[in-house]
């Protein structure tokens, strides 16, 4: 095999073994730890502390400890973050929370380099084009990883499913599990939503040996980059001061359109938070148990990725605003839908149809918007994306934030209005577009795309 092909699958299955415990787990967060709001607080702390790490680790740390290094010892902060869980208090999951968030963009950094670095040093030797292989190893890392989802989720329902003390759910307790709920624990509404300790022990060690072997296949297989490959490391991972790259963030906004798309940013983590924060807590747990988690899950994961590739594909052909329409259109009626809907046990199948419709709204926020960013920001990459993963996660503190604070009508409104708010300014910068490059194609340039859609999903 050749060589730095095999680093690459190396780095994948590192990662997929790594997201398959983080995934399964930050689904269950919100169920698992609810009282007093436990678990949703611990993501929205992770994603602060995200945002923090975005702008100032991954230059720093891949530069005094490599690529290999830097991946290893960030896979390190998830491994910390599931032990956190076996003993989940404010005192040792906000803390574990916040080293997680402050791995995670050097992780994601960190493989970005190294798969672009190998990318370039086969396209030299091959005599090929080096976006190409580089595209070609993203796209072998991305089918690989997308997979965590799938795995992670079914793994803790297969757990959950062992549970002995399932109940018949009552009509009353049904009636707390929807939008307009009793402001009151629903979590605790079925007496399948709390697995053993022994269950829930079982679960977090799967996922922390899960997340053992990542870093072992790291640590044993990757293969460093070599003195002799200085010179290409030197130029792909000289990166200017922190504080250089701190004010370019910030200097971005001065494009318009760059503020013109923080609410469409924003909604990303909005709705992704909404999901796994909201959704599988007071509709799935709440009325069939929270072994159903995973396998709701499993269907916006598998949706979420087929739609992914089939959207990135067919945008060329439609372009970009036909999907987004279609994106806003499926969010809205779906919000819609959880507003006036009052869930059942009986309605089995309307339980997995939001989360596929989830799945296929979402698959075009990712690979449409990084696209756009892309396309508009082509000069300045760096600090269009950087300003990406900061309001994306933004979203996503907000969005946890608030989850304990509010009834799910109201956090259903917020989504919605945030929506709104988003294609209105979207059309704005379309206009924009028009008005200044009439003539202009734009559905071409999709290089990066499968480099940064899931980088923003941790």
């Amino acid at each position: 095999m050749e060589r730095n092909l095999k680093n690459v699958l190396v780095i994948s299955f590192g990662f997929l073994l790594l997201f398959t415990a983080y995934g399964g787990l930050q689904n269950l967060q919100s169920s698992l730890h609810s009282q007093e709001g436990l678990g949703v607080a611990s993501l929205s702390v992770l994603y602060a502390a995200l945002i923090v790490s975005s702008m100032f680790l991954p230059p720093i740390l891949i530069k005094k400890l490599g690529c290999k290094w830097t991946m290893a010892g960030s896979m390190c902060c998830y491994i910390v973050f599931s032990i956190g869980n076996f003993y989940a208090s404010w005192y040792t999951l906000i803390p574990t929370s916040v080293i997680l968030g402050l791995g995670g963009a050097p992780l994601w950094s960190a493989k970005c380099t190294y798969l672009t670095i190998a990318g370039n040093l086969y396209a030299e030797k091959a005599g090929k084009k080096g976006k190409d292989v580089i595209n070609q190893y993203f796209g072998v890392f991305f089918l690989i990883f997308q997979s965590a989802g799938i795995w992670g989720n079914l793994i803790s329902s297969l757990i959950f499913s062992q549970a002995s003390n399932k109940v018949e759910i009552s009509e009353e307790s049904l009636a707390c599990c929807r939008a307009y709920d009793c402001v009151t624990d629903t979590t605790n509404a079925t007496g399948s939503a709390e697995p053993s300790h022994s269950l829930i022990y079982t679960l977090l060690g799967i996922y922390t040996a899960s997340g053992v072997l990542a870093v072992l296949l790291i640590v044993i297989f990757l293969d460093q980059i070599k003195s002799d490959q200085a010179e290409t490391e030197k130029e792909t991972l000289e990166t200017p001061s922190f504080w250089s790259t701190f004010l370019a963030t910030f200097q971005h906004l001065k494009d318009k359109r760059q503020c013109l798309l923080i609410p469409l940013t924003m909604y990303s983590g909005f709705e992704q938070g909404f999901l796994s924060g909201d959704y599988t807590k007071t509709y799935v747990t709440c009325a069939l148990g929270i072994h159903y988690i995973g396998y709701v899950m499993i269907c916006f994961s598998a949706v979420n990725s087929l739609c992914s590739l089939l959207f990135g594909k067919i945008s060329q052909f439609t372009g970009r605003k036909l999907l987004f329409a279609l994106a806003t259109v499926t969010n809205a009626a779906c919000i819609i839908a959880l507003l006036l809907w009052k869930p059942h046990p009986k309605q089995l199948a309307v339980f997995f149809v939001f989360p596929v419709l989830w799945g296929l709204s979402d698959a075009i926020w990712q690979t449409q918007t990084n696209g756009l960013y892309g396309i508009l920001f082509e000069k300045n990459k760096e600090a269009a994306f950087a300003n990406y993963r900061l309001w994306e996660s933004f979203g996503f503190v907000i969005a946890f934030g608030y989850s304990t604070k509010l009834q799910v009508y109201i956090k259903l409104y917020i989504l919605l209005s945030v929506l709104v708010l988003s294609m209105v300014m979207y059309g704005a910068v379309e206009y924009l577009e028009a008005k200044n490059s009439p003539g202009t194609p734009t559905a071409t340039k999709k290089e990066n795309v499968g480099t940064f859609t899931q980088e923003t999903h941790m």
